[in-house]
């Protein structure tokens, strides 16, 4: 099953890319084998790979129904686009659009696109090449994207970039990804640039929680009795449901990263709300419950494994 419903909002996983990443260390460089080790039962075999060390993710889409309206949560890496840093992504080649297709949606039909940050595995299907040109690829659509976002990775404004992996910064190996991904749809006059908070509809709301970028997002989900909270790049693994305090080296800002993130867990266990990290494989969603200071997992969500 890759469609559940939450109150009146259908939400379907669309998975662009599924694979090992790269090692621990170098992704969580404030954890230790301990940790990976003690919460093995947890994260093998969907989240990490013992026998090399690897982070396994997903780059993903959810495609949310709502009051008549198709919106897209992040749209992955995409097609042609030029990943210098990235091999695995550079020139990447998916049926990304047919797997769209398959649960009836076609790029015309999609009304509004959430990018929850600005990096370029959560911007790519914003455009496609078309006649050596990138274009919005959802014609009719508004993409949300949050101002600060914008300001900062726009390159007339110079901002010095602090997230990186092995050494190489997140800017850099998304190369141009600002000019092939944002840009053209805000020449388009597509995008919606929001501060603080936004709402999109009676069941779907953002809110700010920044640190893993300054615009970093989450969109909350509250329809009748169901709740959930889309956090983009807020957790990359389950280890930090019951670490909280480790951050990735991506985040330009990891303290403001953690603190959003605590912010967030504590709302998600509050509320009994599902949580969708943006990179989660296996079953994609949790519910996740305190213990102590830290978190626990209470339920997987009713999607099917990616494997």
């Amino acid at each position: 099953m890759q469609t559940i419903t939450l109150g009146a909002v259908d939400i379907t996983r669309i998975v662009e890319w599924h694979a090992p990443v790269a090692p621990t260390p170098a992704i969580f460089p404030g954890s230790t084998p301990q940790m990976w080790r003690e919460n093995a039962s947890l994260l093998t075999p969907d989240f990490w790979k013992p026998e090399t060390d690897d982070l396994i993710a997903n780059v993903q889409t959810w495609v949310l129904r709502s009051e008549g309206r198709t919106i897209l949560v992040d749209t992955g890496i995409g097609n042609d686009k030029p990943r210098p840093h990235m091999p695995a992504w550079s020139h990447l080649r998916t049926d990304f659009l047919g797997q769209l297709a398959a649960v009836g949606v076609r790029p015309e039909d999609v009304d509004v696109v959430v990018n929850t940050h600005v990096h370029s595995d959560h911007v790519g299907w914003n455009t496609r090449l078309v006649d050596g040109e990138w274009v919005p690829t959802f014609p009719n659509a508004t993409y949300v994207i949050a101002k600060a976002d914008f300001d900062y990775w726009n390159p007339v404004n110079n901002h010095p970039k602090r997230g990186s992996l092995g050494g190489v910064g997140v800017a850099a190996a998304g190369g141009d990804m600002f000019e092939d991904s944002v840009a053209p749809v805000h020449r388009a006059g597509q995008t919606l640039l929001w501060e603080d908070e936004y709402r999109i509809d009676a069941h779907l709301s953002l809110r700010l929680a920044p640190g893993h970028t300054p615009g970093s997002s989450v969109l909350q989900l509250a329809s009748g009795t169901e709740r959930a909270l889309f956090i983009g790049d807020l957790v990359h693994s389950p280890l930090q449901f019951v670490e909280p305090d480790c951050d990735t080296c991506l985040s330009e800002d990891q303290e403001e990263a953690t603190r959003s993130r605590r912010r967030i867990l504590e709302q998600a266990a509050d509320t009994g709300s599902l949580v969708f990290p943006a990179h989660l494989p296996g079953h994609g969603a949790a519910e996740i419950r305190r213990e102590g200071s830290k978190f626990a997992l209470e339920r997987w969500a009713a999607f099917d494994r990616t494997r």
